[in-house]
């Protein structure tokens, strides 16, 4: 009898031991984007077309504004992922270095100690995409900025560059490709090749890095402005809906589900779109280690517009020219993965 109880306390102390083993190394860290929405700093760039954003321009943006949109844009952030925050968050629409330094500072996430990747690119308003990281948790390894040449697609012949970093997230190898597609101004079908070209700049640079190693982990997020069902996409960037048949070499998307039930990003005339998304290789699928879990549109009560008319859009910046201390005109996105 003391035989059998000796063997089930052993058994059971055995099992809690192994959960809580389990529980420690199965964590799930989140990848984040957000574009911030004309997240600039007060100082006028004489080679840049950043007039409208000074206190003499024409949305009057004091320096009191930009403290409370660094302020909001922080909180946000400190609310994504889990406790300790994001190990990774792309961001769209910063202007400068200055405007990263002053946010990682910011009281409600200086603590976490993240810092940043930023490259001026050839936009002429002088906004670009950059990454922020906790390097505890991603590594970076290198960075680059990445040129997505558009000219002879009609229109605007220079667009914002692409943002390329490695680094070890998970004990894994990871690319990350920071992007934000050329708008659909001038309509979506006459848009269309400008985002086209960018969907193969990314697949040309996950194809280079698939030819070195055919397990390479990549991550593709950004804004878009496309949807998950759209051709640049789905056929150009070759991003598969369905998670059990996607290639190693190859794209899942995570936010096509979510915007086949009714899920978006952001508003135009009435009309949801998906354009910020994150998507993932077949490799962070079928995977051993650093595994693809979950994927979110993030949207907590406090950035939700509540404004009759506006009801359940994202609480953007400003109404026309009028601060009306907002977040973004675009929800967030996460992808969480664990780690095995």
């Amino acid at each position: 009898m003391f035989f059998v109880r000796s063997v089930s306390v052993f058994l059971a102390l055995f099992l809690f031991s192994f959960e809580a083993i389990a529980q420690q190394t199965n964590k799930l860290i989140g990848v984040a984007f957000y574009n911030c929405e004309n997240f600039f700093d007060t100082e006028n760039n004489p080679l840049k077309d950043d007039d409208e954003f000074t206190p003499e321009g024409k949305y009057k943006y004091t320096e009191r504004i930009y403290k409370q949109k660094l302020h909001n844009i922080a909180r946000v952030v400190k609310d994504m992922g889990d406790p300790k925050g994001l190990a990774i968050i792309g961001l769209a629409e910063v202007e400068n270095s200055k405007v990263l330094r002053d946010l990682i500072n910011e009281p409600q996430i200086a603590a976490r100690k993240y810092k940043y990747v930023w490259y001026d690119g050839p936009d002429p308003r002088g906004i670009n995409v950059a990454l922020v990281y906790d390097p505890v948790r991603f590594r970076l390894i290198n960075s680059k900025p990445v040129s997505i040449n558009i000219a002879g697609t009609g229109g605007k012949v220079v667009t914002r560059d692409a943002l390329q970093a490695t680094g070890v997230m998970g004990g894994d190898t990871v690319t990350v490709l920071v992007n934000h597609w050329p708008s659909r101004r001038g309509g979506d079908e006459a848009s269309a090749p400008k985002r086209k070209i960018a969907a193969i700049v990314n697949k040309n640079l996950a194809e280079a890095l698939w030819k070195k190693n055919s397990n390479a982990k990549v991550i593709v997020m950004g804004d878009l402005n496309d949807n998950p069902d759209d051709e640049s996409v789905t056929k150009t960037l070759g991003a598969v809906a369905d998670k059990k048949s996607v290639a190693n070499k190859g794209f899942y998307n995570p936010y096509a589900a979510i915007y086949n039930n009714g899920g978006g990003t952001e508003v135009y005339k009435k009309k949801w779109n998906l354009f910020d998304q994150i998507i993932v290789s077949g490799s962070l699928v079928q995977c051993k280690n650093l595994c693809y879990d979950r994927a979110e549109v993030f949207k907590p009560d406090y950035i939700i517009d509540k404004y009759k008319g506006k009801e359940g859009e994202p609480y953007r910046s400003f109404k026309g020219t009028y601060w009306i201390n907002g977040y973004s005109d675009h929800f967030p996105v996460i992808v969480y993965f664990s780690t095995r």
